[in-house]
């Protein structure tokens, strides 16, 4: 398992050589900017909670900016109304999944109306891309889609030729982020070579999902990990602490703080203080239609090796089991051995540090169903409303437009009951106070806290 970790892992990093993003500063304003993977919400939510556990000081705003069914040309026309209206002075950018279309690639002149729709996307491209030359405040940031699974040996949805027709698009993305001077971040290569490796073994499996457009709680782990792996922020630990029993001295203390070391013949015991927090693992499954949990993907990429390692080692035990305790609270037991190799206390769910960051993915989780709510309004606005001319009116005609059309329209008809309540603009002001509220308590109680460790022989 460890040398397929770090077979995947180099493949990855190979393939991001790349792409280096600036990674997030404190107070900026993030808005990822997308189609209906993005609209989910769960990469960036994730991406969103990595700041918030491993950076507790920085201070920052990710916004979800997807909307379901989007290609460029739709981003361009809610650019306005949607996207620079929420004051972003960073904007990650992608689109490409709808561009090249779907059933198109069963018919027999597949490759000529490819063609013609990566000729529409890169048109549409060009027209967000003049806007945004316009505005030098904003950092911009070149993504692409993650893949469609053209391999998956499973039926349904299968499109033969959509993923090379993705992938130019993907290549007029990257030639415009450099001549733009903008990073470029690439999920489609590494997580379409990810997948095939994968399949080797499962002809079956996906790590995108049963309609092999949309990821679920794991595919976005992926993407996530890979936007931060282009950040550079891979190999930051959570914390590392080596100490030798046998001299009672602090080898190493990496991103945290160690005080009143005592060893004692069978007893090690010190005040530890970290500048981060864990990363807390889901294990339930949010994505309708997908069965997939966020831990399912830490069988497929090194992510606890990247980014999530809080490593305790204690060289100079005598030989034997210890238990581990944080606070008084026994957490577990491991050999001298083993503590002397180090254990990993990041996947440890009993520790204070650990059910802390849980607290907080809560809150986060909390936070991203409040957007969705307004994520759908703007869905209805843009595939909607704005094709009716009646962009932002939210009066009794544009409710009973709406409710019209739904009769005929299940995606309608699924947005229609949250519109009639978000197209007043009091609520979803209200709305935003509330994830402005969870967002100031996430980052009051993401602060690491001292705690006492102690590891006693058995």
């Amino acid at each position: 398992m460890k040398k397929f970790f770090y077979a995947i892992g180099l493949s990855l990093t190979t393939l991001l050589a790349q792409a280096q993003v600036k990674p997030f500063q404190q107070n900026d304003r993030v808005i990822f900017v997308g189609n209906s993977i993005t609209e989910a919400g769960a990469y960036v939510s994730y991406i969103y909670l990595y700041y918030m556990t491993h950076f507790p000081g920085k201070k920052l705003v990710i916004l979800n900016g997807g909307i379901g069914g989007d290609k460029a040309s739709d981003i361009y026309r809610r650019l306005e109304y949607d996207i620079l209206a929420k004051k972003p002075n960073v904007l990650v950018l992608t689109f490409g999944m709808n561009d090249t279309g779907y059933f198109e690639f069963n018919n027999a002149n597949a490759d000529k109306t490819a063609a013609e729709r990566i000729a529409a996307s890169r048109r549409s491209y060009q027209q967000i891309e003049t806007r945004l030359l316009q505005l030098p405040g904003i950092q911009k940031i070149m993504m692409s889609s993650p893949p469609y699974d053209e391999t998956a040996k499973f039926s349904g949805n299968v499109f033969p030729g959509k993923s090379k027709a993705m992938l130019e698009i993907i290549k007029f993305q990257e030639a415009a982020a450099k001549k733009n001077n903008w990073p470029f971040t690439d999920l489609f290569r590494p997580m379409t070579a990810l997948n095939q490796q994968l399949q080797q073994t499962d002809s079956t499996f996906t790590i995108i999902g049963p309609d092999r457009i949309h990821p679920g709680n794991a595919g976005h782990l992926v993407m996530a990990s890979l936007f931060l792996k282009s950040q550079g922020l891979n190999g930051q630990p959570v914390a590392e602490i080596n100490i030798n029993a046998g001299t009672g001295k602090v080898q190493q203390a990496v991103n945290c703080t160690i005080s009143q070391l005592n060893t004692s013949a069978g007893k090690v015991s010190f005040n530890y203080l970290a500048a981060s927090l864990p990363f807390p693992i889901d294990t339930v499954s949010r994505i309708w239609g997908n069965n997939q949990k966020q831990s399912d993907a830490l069988n497929w990429i090194p992510f606890t090796e990247d980014f999530n390692r809080e490593i305790l080692q204690v060289a100079g035990l005598p030989a034997g089991d210890y238990q581990l305790l944080i606070d008084g609270q026994g957490i577990g037991q491991s050999s001298a051995t083993a503590l002397a190799t180090g254990i990993n206390l990041a996947t440890l769910p009993e520790t204070p540090q650990n059910k802390q960051a849980a607290s907080i993915m809560q809150l986060n989780l909390y936070r991203a169903e409040l957007e969705a709510r307004l994520r759908r309004y703007y869905w209805v606005q843009g595939n909607f409303f704005d094709k009716k001319k009646l962009l932002l009116q939210d009066d009794d005609a544009a409710l009973d437009s709406i409710r019209t059309a739904a009769k005929k329209d299940g995606m309608l008809r699924f947005h229609e009951e949250n519109y009639e309540t978000a197209r007043y603009k009091e609520l979803r002001t209200a709305w935003l106070q509330e994830i402005d509220t969870i967002v100031k308590m996430i980052y009051t109680i993401n602060k690491p806290v001292l705690h006492k460790i102690e590891i006693v022989k058995m």
